[in-house]
Order: structure tokens, then sequence, then C-alpha cells
């Protein structure tokens, strides 16, 4: 299915959406509850401001990444990731 220059929300429930593709797409304000993001893979996407609860992110890497004001259960990881710096990060911190 194909959906093109689509403009009102949409609601998708028990549905199997395995292999699509979002391309140039705006979700913001969109809710994801209860949805299995497992291998999914993420470019380009401005997560700015969004929140994420009761998640498993077993295995998840995070690559080329700003993460600036970036909190983990309340906690700024900013200065402790700076310390550190994660190798798979490309870019230094501000």
């Amino acid at each position: 299915m194909h959906l093109a220059n689509l403009r009102d929300p949409l609601l998708a429930t028990n549905a199997d959406l395995s292999g699509s593709q979002f391309t140039n797409v705006d979700l913001h304000e969109t809710r994801f509850e209860d949805v299995n993001l497992t291998e999914a893979e993420f470019t380009d996407i401005n997560f700015s401001e969004a929140k994420f609860s009761n998640v498993n992110l077993t295995k998840v890497a995070i690559e080329d990444c700003n993460l600036e004001g970036m909190k983990i259960n309340g906690v700024l990881v900013t200065e402790r990731v700076r310390a550190r710096m994660l190798p798979s990060c490309g870019r230094p911190i501000a």
C-alpha cells in the first residue's frame, strides 16, 4: 500500500506494518503504544523533546548523535558521555 500526501491523522490498531518505510514523514505529536520496533532503523530523525517510557533498549546502538540535554531517569547524561566520549558517537558534544 502506498500513502502519499496524506494529511489526516492515521490510526493503526492491531496492524502488522513490518518492512514499511517512512520517508520525509511528519510524525510530530504522534503516539506509539505497545509497538514492536525490533531491528528498526532510524536515520536523520528528530527526536528532540520525545519521551520514552517503559522501553526495552537492549542492544540499542546510538551513533553520530547529538545528546545535548538528554536525560535518563531524570539524570542529565551529557557530562557523563562527554567525560567518557562514546566511541560510536561521531562528533563531540558541544
